[in-house]
């Protein structure tokens, strides 16, 4: 590295450049991402602080960019970028707050203000439940994998719970030996002690029955809503149930996520409320920036035009 950039760093960790990076690869959060993001993370950091001390050398945006360029490129910890923070750093950074709950307290509040956006209450009235199994890597030991029978998959199972936005409400990683129903009663304190509006859950046919169905209602006050396919050997939308497995297919863009690597369920929790707040950041950032999205309730989506000539089977004019 130049002698003269390291003589003109601003950083106080000799070496470190991270304080005068620029942008340089797509996991980077931009300047209208960090706008977003910032004033979040420093007042929640500063609520979950547990005793004043050294403040933190490295730069936050340059912390924040580090991890999110692990979780989106699936790197190790070790192979960090040389423009970012030292590694033992951005490890430490994550573990730290990971544990005292920095993702999900942003997770909570970016969720807040993006149903707020769409027109939607706060706290949500409906959910939709789900699980996923993913492979593990030869780091995971074995007492915390299992085998999924179903699915034919040796590892790890994550049980979401959305909303009908698809934003995250409650999550936990177990074995994939551990069956849907298992972790759905696990998923229960959860929303049980969160929040207090949810009256009903969707859910396919694995959550079904009466026991299941009565210890949601006395744990968590929630109704559940088995929503069945009409037509199991053919490929459908199912209702309601479609709205978290698009939350699974924005996590699998993660390559972080594509594969279990963490040694304890907790860390790949954390690995996904990070990856779930950095979606929930570029998505919050489009709507304050004047980029609106879809309507909240389905409908057209081509112009009278257009659909005029869709309908009399004439090529629709150009509108650039």
């Amino acid at each position: 590295m130049c002698p003269a950039l390291l003589q003109n760093a601003t950083c106080l960790s000799e070496g470190c450049l991270c304080r005068d990076r620029s942008r340089s690869y797509p996991s980077d959060l931009s300047d209208e991402e960090w706008a977003v993001l910032e004033p979040q993370a420093r007042e929640v950091m500063r609520e979950l602080v547990r005793a004043e001390g050294r403040p933190m050398v490295h730069d936050l945006r340059a912390m924040c960019d580090a991890v999110a360029y692990v979780v989106r490129n699936g790197i190790e910890w070790r192979a960090m970028p040389v423009d970012l923070p030292p590694w033992d750093s951005v490890y430490a950074f994550y573990q730290r707050w990971s544990s005292r709950g920095l993702p999900q307290a942003l997770v909570t509040r970016l969720r807040e203000r993006l149903r707020e956006i769409r027109g939607r209450n706060r706290e949500p009235s409906a959910c939709i439940i789900d699980s996923q199994m993913v492979k593990c890597a030869g780091t995971v030991p074995k007492s915390t994998a299992g085998y999924h029978g179903g699915k034919k998959i040796s590892g790890r199972g994550r049980h979401v719970v959305v909303d009908t936005e698809g934003w995250l409400l409650a999550l936990v990683v177990t074995a994939a030996s551990v069956s849907d129903k298992a972790g759905a009663k696990l998923l229960a304190a959860s929303l049980a002690a969160t929040f207090a509006t949810l009256k009903l859950m969707w859910a396919d046919a694995c959550y079904g029955g009466n026991p299941l169905r009565e210890f949601m209602s006395k744990t968590a006050g929630i109704t559940i809503e088995v929503v069945k396919r009409t037509s199991p050997h053919s490929f459908q939308v199912i209702r309601r149930r479609w709205v978290v497995e698009r939350t699974f297919g924005w996590l699998m863009r993660y390559r972080r996520l594509c594969r279990d690597y963490e040694k304890l369920p907790e860390n790949h929790e954390a690995m996904i409320y990070w990856a779930t707040v950095l979606i929930m950041t570029k998505r919050l950032a489009r709507y304050e920036n004047g980029h609106p999205g879809p309507p909240r309730w389905s409908g057209p989506r081509l112009n009278a035009e257009s659909q005029a000539a869709l309908s009399t089977g004439s090529k629709p004019e150009s509108t650039d």
